[in-house]
């Protein structure tokens, strides 16, 4: 997923399209981009258009991966919005302001609730969360919150959230990894995934750019895209190059023939386990064996 493109839920005239673009992943929004005077019409054309064939039709077509950011606890939408967003055909939920463990579970139990009805009404669903790191709480609770429930696929980084009210610069780079570091590492420590921020400059492609390169030399998974431009960018940026993906051929080919060490030199490099593993993840990603 190394695109996930946002769509406002009140926006329906784009829903379509945005399924037609070259994002991985389409995030339908019903928290920051509806205003609280549109939430309930949001949930309604969202409920609508996951009803027609023509969502399931486009969703397979592209080989999307359909996430929907629903609100936070505190605001008393949340329950309506897993109404909606508890269908066939929704892979993720993006849960924002999760500060601690104890939100991640009643989150969990509510989507369990939800889950239940829908099984009773004959549909099974396997959805898994998407946890918002945007605060200094949630930050310092990175690894707990990763690691609260089974649901829990990753953590998302909110740099806008989390360095505005502080009074972090997000233009020096040095602030920028220093975060990107310490989440990567709460959710690796989980064995979940680390998933980049937006970047709410959209003039600056050069700016996400660099932003995308540094998420993904600390292990990012891919990047937020909030408009249609950045997802070339994204898609770019979190491809192996055919350089990593010549290394890494190399890498398997030789761990399938050494059966003498548990390390071993290819190329004047050490390599062992860690070193193997991923190469078979980009091996993976470039669609290699």
């Amino acid at each position: 997923m190394r695109s996930k493109l946002f769509v406002p839920a009140s926006r329906p005239e784009l829903f379509a399209k945005a399924l037609k673009s070259a994002a991985d992943a389409i995030c339908f929004d019903l928290e920051d981009a509806v205003l609280e005077s549109k939430k309930a019409y949001a949930r309604e054309c969202l409920a609508s258009f996951f009803s027609t064939d023509e969502f399931h039709s486009l969703r397979h077509e592209g080989k999307k991966s359909v996430i929907v950011r629903v609100n936070a606890l505190e605001t008393g939408h949340t329950e309506n919005d897993l109404i909606v967003a508890c269908v066939a055909g929704v892979d993720i939920l993006n849960i924002p302001k999760t500060d601690t463990v104890e939100d991640v579970l009643r989150f969990t139990a509510m989507l369990d609730a939800r889950a239940e009805q829908t099984a009773r009404a004959g549909e099974k669903l396997g959805i898994r969360v998407l946890a918002n790191i945007e605060t200094p709480r949630a930050l310092l609770n990175a690894a707990e919150i990763a690691a609260a429930h089974p649901q829990v696929w990753g953590l998302q980084l909110g740099l806008g959230d989390l360095f505005e009210p502080l009074g972090i610069t997000r233009e020096d780079a040095q602030n920028v990894h220093a975060v990107m570091m310490q989440m990567r590492i709460g959710a690796g420590a989980a064995g979940k995934i680390a998933y980049d921020t937006a970047y709410t400059n959209v003039a600056n492609a050069e700016g996400y750019r660099q932003e995308a390169w540094r998420a993904r030399q600390v292990g990012f998974l891919g990047k937020t895209c909030i408009h249609p431009n950045q997802v070339a960018i994204a898609n770019d940026v979190f491809s192996p190059t055919e350089a990593e993906i010549r290394w890494a051929a190399k890498v398997v080919e030789s761990a399938e023939q050494n059966d003498v060490n548990g390390a071993y030199m290819l190329e004047g490099k050490m390599i062992d386990g860690p070193f193997i593993e991923r190469a078979r993840v980009i091996l993976a990603q470039s669609g290699g064996q």
